[in-house]
């Protein structure tokens, strides 16, 4: 058996040749996870759970294929309408941290969306919210929706509890998403913190996954690993397997996304190098046949672009030969 670690698009890019697949496991990452209008969104758990049910739109790599937009486009009109159209609404601290547990530290007012929901995605954030308010987990609820729509993978949250992805700006403290899908990644970072994650769990199950070989995909290290890294204990039971990482960088071009601005603010190379001394637990580094690092880490060299499935399977095959060389 082999467990993933994923979040952003990196790993679901990876696993996009074995899905749907019941031998593996994925852990989520949920530090991306908000509340908004009442209803909590889960990006990670959702783009494994869509690719899985063979319906995740695979030109933006989330929401479902085909779906329809009403209901954002109606609230979007109304806000712009009623002038409350602006930065993302990222609630003050006495209301973060009110109403329903599972959501604190991730709540956005409800009157302008600024995150694409379509009408059949949306459905799946009502019916999880539901599940929670009727007192299930998040690994219970998330259990649930795989089954509604057939998504036949084993998917855990990453914790029960929430713990947010936190970034301190020029503008002011922001979630990740407000940061990322709301201002697009322009406000500087000058820190980034794991909120909730000093009380957060992992759950039993996520514990003991790991003690399977694992594999991280090429996903932001920083907002994407970082937060399921954050747990207590985690990072043991990773030193204590094998483990095999793809980096998300070619040479000291990141694939996709702010990681370079966020490896920065933290105090890391935006490169392969500082890819590995942030993960100081893993065995072998799949990396780019172009990447030029010099290292005494162990390191398989492939084309670790994956712009297909066959690239998919390629860097995969990767990561299972770097599985066989760790003792």
């Amino acid at each position: 058996m082999t467990t993933l670690l994923s979040g952003g698009t990196g790993t679901p890019k990876l696993l996009s040749d074995l899905m749907p697949n019941s031998e593996i496991t994925v852990i989520g990452n949920t530090g991306d996870d908000i509340e908004m209008g009442d209803l909590l969104i889960c990006p990670d758990l959702d783009t494994i759970m869509y690719l899985s049910a063979g319906v995740l739109n695979k030109d933006t790599w989330w929401g479902i294929e085909g779906d329809t937009f009403e209901t954002h486009e109606y609230l979007v009109r109304s806000a712009k309408e009623k002038g409350w159209e602006g930065a993302p609404n990222f609630l003050g601290r006495a209301e973060q941290i009110n109403g329903r547990e599972i959501a604190k530290w991730r709540r956005f007012s409800g009157e302008e969306e600024f995150m694409q929901i379509g009408d059949m995605d949306r459905s799946i954030h009502m019916l999880r919210s539901r599940l929670i308010d009727e007192g299930r987990t998040l690994t219970e609820a998330t259990e649930n929706l795989c089954s509604l729509i057939d998504a036949n993978i084993r998917l855990l949250p990453m914790s029960d509890d929430p713990v947010s992805s936190i970034l301190s700006t020029n503008r002011g403290e922001m979630h990740f998403q407000g940061f990322w899908a709301g201002l697009k990644g322009e406000p500087e970072v000058k820190d980034i913190e794991y909120r909730g994650s000093g009380v957060a769990r992992a759950t039993k199950l996520v514990t003991k996954a790991l003690e399977n070989q694992v594999i991280i995909g090429p996903s932001n290290p920083i907002t994407s690993v970082g937060p399921i890294l954050s747990l207590k204990g985690i990072k043991k039971l990773l030193s204590e397997t094998k483990v095999v990482a793809v980096s998300p960088f070619i040479g000291d071009r990141a694939f996709s996304g702010p990681i370079k601005k966020l490896m920065s603010a933290k105090g890391h190379e935006a490169n392969t190098a500082g890819l590995m001394e942030m993960y100081p637990f893993v065995d072998v580094f799949v990396i780019d046949s172009s990447d030029k690092i010099e290292t005494d880490r162990k390191v398989v060299k492939t084309d670790i672009r994956i712009n297909s499935t066959e690239d998919a399977k390629r860097v995969y095959g990767s990561c299972l030969e770097a599985l066989e060389e760790i003792e």
